[in-house]
């Protein structure tokens, strides 16, 4: 590995504890009913749409349409989006500030351009990074290599100085084909160790 200049973070998994199930275990009375909603009607193929960049108005008139005995379940969807965020992953993203004292920090996120700027209002963290790339403002998403090459572009990075943490292991596959050094991020990584063992300095 070069010399580490950069540090760029995906942010649902691995700074941000995102889940719908938040929202739609106040909503189903069980979990096989929840379960049948997300399989078949907002389901995550569906959520992706959005965040490539699909107006979050037009995908809820259509899948109302689709389903119009669910109107006001996907009408939640994204009308208490906020009520999907559980919250940072606090051991994480205490370390975002350190980092940001020896390195560049910036985000890599498959998230609608419309639901960003909530997330971004509710955590600190994001003052620390020197830039984000965001999937809905490029209307591509991960693992679409040339949502990387934005990224890379953008701020002038050379992939072999540049460490990508993902929690996808098909994003990291991407990352890893284009020179990025890596970390598949699991619930079972100690971040913090594993930067140590990567030599990060802090």
């Amino acid at each position: 590995m070069e010399q580490l200049k950069n540090i760029v973070f995906d942010f649902g998994g691995v700074l941000i504890d995102w889940n719908p199930e938040y929202l739609y275990n106040k909503v189903f009375e069980d979990k096989e009913k929840m379960d049948y909603f997300f399989k078949n009607v907002c389901t995550f193929d569906w959520n992706i749409q959005q965040d490539a960049g699909r107006p979050l108005a037009e995908a809820t008139a259509e899948k109302q349409k689709e389903f119009p005995e669910y109107a006001d379940e996907i009408a939640m969807f994204y009308g208490r989006w906020d009520e999907m965020l559980g919250g940072e992953i606090i051991e994480n993203t205490r370390l975002i500030k350190p980092l940001s004292e020896k390195y560049n920090t910036y985000g890599l996120t498959n998230w609608s351009a419309e639901t960003i700027p909530v997330a971004m209002q509710r955590y600190d963290f994001f003052s620390h990074l020197k830039g984000i790339v965001v999937s809905g403002d490029e209307k591509l998403v991960k693992p679409d290599p040339k949502l990387y090459y934005i990224l890379l572009d953008r701020f002038n990075l050379n992939p072999e100085e540049t460490l990508f943490i993902d929690d996808n292991p098909h994003n990291i596959d991407t990352a890893k084909l284009l020179g990025f050094n890596t970390i598949h991020y699991t619930q079972d990584v100690n971040l913090k160790e594993r930067l140590t063992e990567m030599g990060v300095l802090w």
